[in-house]
Parts: structure tokens; C-alpha cells; sequence
């Protein structure tokens, strides 16, 4: 079982910058490969970012590939989401999530298995 923790959510200014942080627990976290997701109200949830166990492999969904970068310290457990130009869309509750596949990063809700209780964003116009 692996219990993750988000935080360094808040309001901000479009144009602004956040950075969010997952720390998690379990002894198998640098082997998983770690996921951003989020959910606006009356969305689903979607994906955002990925990253693989050992950080050299990083997949970003197109609404925020070059102002968001993902990236983990294994020897922390902990994955983090830089998230820079932040636009009003980019509100939301963004969640981590650890997937216990070997493989490439997934973008699919339903193949992470652990998730996080969600931190907000939200970036005012």
C-alpha cells in the first residue's frame, strides 16, 4: 500500500507559477512511475503529466507541454509539478497518482493504482 500526499496548491495570478509536491510513503516508490492528473468541476478527470521510475522518461498532455515539467527524487519519494504560465483554465484539484506497472508512462486514469487526496489550483484572471 503506498499513501501519497499532495500539497503547494493555492491562488494565483494567470501568468503566474506554482509548484506542487507528492510526497509518498512504501518502499517500492522509485520503482512506480508517477502521474499528475486533474479534475475541474463538473469535468472528469484528466491527464497531465508522467514520469518514469528512474525520471528519464516524461509525457505531458498538449494543454500544458512547455509550461509544466514533471520530475521525481527517488531518495525523497517524492515526484513534483512545476507548473509555470498558469492560465484560469488550469484550475482544478490536481491529484498524484503511482502506477505499480513496469512499461512506459500511462495516461489512463484507470491504470494508476494509488492515489493522493488532491491539492487546488486556482489561477484567477
Amino acid at each position: 500500500q503506498v499513501q501519497m500526499d499532495e500539497s503547494g496548491g493555492g491562488l494565483v495570478q494567470a501568468g503566474g507559477s506554482l509548484r506542487l509536491s507528492c510526497a509518498a510513503s512504501g518502499r517500492s516508490f522509485s520503482s512506480y512511475v508517477m502521474g499528475w492528473f486533474r479534475q475541474a468541476p463538473g469535468k472528469e478527470r484528466e491527464f497531465v503529466a508522467a514520469i518514469s521510475w528512474s525520471g528519464s522518461k516524461t509525457y505531458y498532455a498538449d494543454s500544458v507541454k512547455g509550461r509544466f515539467t514533471i520530475s521525481r527524487d527517488n531518495a525523497k519519494n517524492t515526484v513534483y509539478l512545476q507548473m509555470n504560465s498558469l492560465k484560469p483554465e488550469d484550475t482544478a484539484v490536481y491529484y498524484c497518482a503511482a502506477d505499480r506497472r513496469t512499461g512506459p508512462p500511462s495516461v489512463v486514469v484507470s491504470e494508476y493504482d494509488y492515489w493522493g487526496q488532491g491539492t487546488q489550483v486556482t489561477v484567477s484572471s
